[in-house]
């Protein structure tokens, strides 16, 4: 079913609110297996509502509203989709007695405005407002009118309220009219640029109908979407698997999550299960890697400590690094990076210990270490393994949270090896 999302409120248009229904709503409602084609957004104008719901049905067959139930004079999402589909409103004495009800409870006096927001469509099936006061409801097109088979289903505009009645109410609706069910996956990468993975599943993505795949990226790393909408889950599911074993068999190495998880995630999640110990020392991260590390539950079972030496005597008093390695090398060199991680290791005796230091910018860089230049040092087990790290210059939160994730990389490739 071709489906649109419709967000009703001038505040919204303004910016004052961040619009986290449409997001939500997205996420179920391809999971149930409707195509959501359209996201809008209009103001508490009349004429501009209308006029975008004739458009959308033009193309749509379900259009889901968000916000306008109120009991205001600018409410009027209802109002107009009633006129919409042909219908009028009649009082829902139901709905009425839960509104009086509200108000008797909370020990408020119910205005006379508050009653218009009991007036529903008479052929509607009504969504009851368990966590406010304004109902939703469901309605379909008129049998023989142009728009027969059409449907909306208008929410209330508050998020929570508008979560409960999709949950309580308007999904089980929904999955009678969903002609199958939407099963997707997301495979993250890291280490491989959006256009070398396309590359390299290229006969994949040209060939493909169902499942479908698709590549994003975000900052610093890249993943796919595959999806399969089929009868039941379990097919959907089976076409999906099919796809992510031959992804695998084609990028396998930059593979490190094909459930949805963040790096950070897959590396501690990792640590805390084979019980390895880590502890990190940053300098241009500044705490950074440790601080999301320790996002994880339970990462205290083996995160010892993180150390910032951020200034070359911290890292030789913390650390001891020999001067003698800072004046020759400098504080961004792969020689003072191994020295701050093989004095973590002394430290702490920790399994893992990993180390940093670089140029975030954005001053600080030269022709032969420019911004965005980073050294890492890791240690584990025998193994100690140092890499330089040059990220484009694209500002000091990119730098910094690029070489980040980087240091997360290195720790999850020395675990599985």
């Amino acid at each position: 079913m071709k489906t649109a999302l419709l967000s009703v409120g001038t505040e919204i248009l303004f910016g004052q609110i961040t619009n986290t229904n449409t997001v939500y709503l997205s996420r179920k409602l391809n999971n149930m297996g409707l195509d959501v084609l359209y996201h809008h957004t209009v103001g508490d104008n009349p004429g501009r509502v209308k006029a975008m719901i004739r458009q959308i049905f033009k193309e749509c067959d379900l259009i889901i509203t968000t916000g306008g139930l109120g009991p205001t004079q600018d409410d009027l999402t209802k109002e107009i989709a009633c006129e919409a589909l042909e219908d009028e409103l009649v009082l829902h004495e139901e709905s009425l007695e839960m509104i009086k009800e509200i108000f008797r409870n909370t020990g408020r006096e119910m205005t006379e405005n508050n009653i218009k927001q009991a007036y529903l469509p008479k052929r509607a099936v009504i969504f009851t407002n368990n966590h406010g006061t304004a109902p939703g409801f469901a309605l379909e097109g008129k049998k023989d009118s142009d728009l027969e088979g059409k449907i909306i289903i208008c929410l209330p505009g508050p998020p929570r309220e508008m979560k409960e009645m999709f949950r309580e109410s308007a999904e089980a609706y929904l999955m009678k009219k969903a002609d199958g069910v939407m099963y997707y996956r997301f495979i993250r990468t890291y280490g491989i640029g959006e256009s070398a993975l396309e590359t390299a599943i290229i006969d994949l993505i040209s060939g493909q109908s169902d499942p479908t795949i698709a590549t994003y990226a975000k900052e610093g790393e890249c993943y796919l979407r595959v999806a399969s909408k089929r009868r039941s889950a379990e097919e959907a599911r089976k076409a999906v698997d099919v796809i992510t074993e031959e992804v695998n068999k084609r990028i396998g190495e930059y593979v490190y999550s094909t459930n949805g998880e963040d790096l950070f995630e897959v590396v501690g999640n990792e640590l805390i299960k084979r019980n390895i110990s880590i502890s990190c020392a940053e300098s241009c991260t500044g705490g950074l890697f440790a601080a999301t590390l320790t996002e994880i539950p339970g990462i205290s079972k083996v995160f010892d400590r993180g150390l910032v030496t951020y200034s070359n005597h911290a890292k030789t008093a913390e650390l001891g690094v020999e001067k003698e390695i800072l004046d020759k090398y400098g504080a961004v060199s792969a020689e003072t990076a191994l020295a701050m991680a093989e004095g973590l290791k002394m430290e702490t005796g920790s399994d893992i210990c990993i180390s940093v230091t670089g140029i975030a910018g954005p001053d600080g860089g030269s022709e032969e270490k420019p911004v965005g230049l980073s050294y890492i040092s890791c240690i584990y087990k025998n193994e100690k393994i140092t890499k330089k790290v040059q990220r484009r210059n694209m500002g000091r939160h990119w730098n910094r949270n690029g070489v980040m994730l980087a240091m997360m990389d290195t720790v999850r490739k020395m675990i599985e090896n």
